[in-house]
């Protein structure tokens, strides 16, 4: 099994995986990046006390470098209700 790293990206900047998890297959890494980047939204809105946009990611990378990026976006971009 292959070691892979989900390392966090958001508004405040990069948070390095210093663990990682070993994987099966693809599969199995596309649906840990899912989970931790819906766990990361989950989060930002609950601490979130602005309307501006806010960008979260999980970039995934393996002993030999990257492999995955996946990026989410929310936030009215300032617009008044």
């Amino acid at each position: 099994m292959t070691r892979y790293y989900f390392d966090l990206v958001d508004d405040d900047g990069l948070f390095l995986d210093e663990e990682g998890l070993e994987l099966s297959d693809f599969r199995a890494v596309q649906v840990e990046a899912a989970k931790s980047l819906a766990d990361m939204a989950r989060d930002a809105t609950y601490d979130s006390g602005s309307s501006s946009k806010r960008h979260l990611a999980i970039e995934v990378r393996d002993d030999a470098g990257p492999v995955m990026h996946v990026g989410f976006e929310f936030g009215d971009g300032g617009r008044q209700q």
